[in-house]
């Protein structure tokens, strides 16, 4: 048991669906009552409060009752209840689920602080992608209990993402090239999408350039969403 006590002091939780708050209390009395049973000393308690307070823009709430808290100003109070006792690892799960954008942009803002710090470790679990592009350096993917990546996310788009996306407009109708390392996956007007498979994009345009006049060109980098359902399905 005192094992479990210690370790426990050493880590910080975080539940979408579940609260370390009191339901019926003002906030900072929930930090408060949070302060004697972890017994952190007063002065790290208000320097880490402060921070936290500061960071997330806690004082506009701080006295409401927790019941009569938004989701996005609740999951910002559960973010610091978890932090006050100074966890050397932060667990995170789905910290992001059913936010506004506001307050998923104010939460993604916290833990790239809390990260560029160094002083916590950070493990998030999370469906939402956009927290994974934000926030991780490495990234775990596990289908069907199985890892199926562990990395950072550049080796994953190099690994499963390297099919960009070319459109060209073009100033003349398109002439049915067949342009190495590139198929054709729409022409409208004169206006044609070009999937890139592992070509440098620049080789494709210059042989695009060199038969038909260009108008405008935008080059597209594959969704995280995109890199991960190719992961999913076995495709490299």
């Amino acid at each position: 048991m005192a094992s479990r006590t210690t370790l426990a002091r050493r880590i910080g939780v975080v539940f979408g669906q579940r609260s370390q708050l009191w339901w019926d209390l003002p906030l900072a009395e929930s930090f408060e009552l949070l302060r004697h049973i972890y017994r952190v000393p007063s002065g790290d308690h208000a320097t880490r409060l402060a921070r936290c307070s500061d960071l997330l823009g806690l004082a506009e709430f701080a006295q409401t009752p927790v019941r009569q808290l938004s989701l996005g100003q609740r999951m910002r109070g559960e973010l610091t209840a978890a932090l006050l006792h100074g966890p050397e690892v932060l667990f995170l799960d789905e910290p992001t689920i059913g936010l506004d954008v506001l307050s998923k942009q104010a939460v993604r803002t916290f833990l790239a602080e809390l990260d560029a710090r160094g002083d916590t470790t950070v493990v998030l679990t999370t469906h939402d992608l956009a927290d994974i592009e934000k926030l991780c350096k490495r990234l775990v993917v596990i289908d069907h209990g199985r890892v199926v990546h562990d990395g950072s996310l550049d080796a994953l788009h190099a690994r499963y993402g390297s099919r960009r996306t070319l459109v060209a407009d073009l100033d003349a109708p398109w002439p049915d090239l067949a342009l190495p390392g590139a198929s054709v996956v729409s022409v409208e007007g004169r206006r044609v999408t070009l999937e890139l498979d592992g070509v440098a994009a620049g080789e494709v345009i210059a042989a695009l350039a060199r038969a038909v006049p260009l108008v405008d060109l935008s080059l597209r980098e594959p969704q995280i969403e995109d890199v991960i359902a190719r992961l999913y399905r076995g495709e490299h």
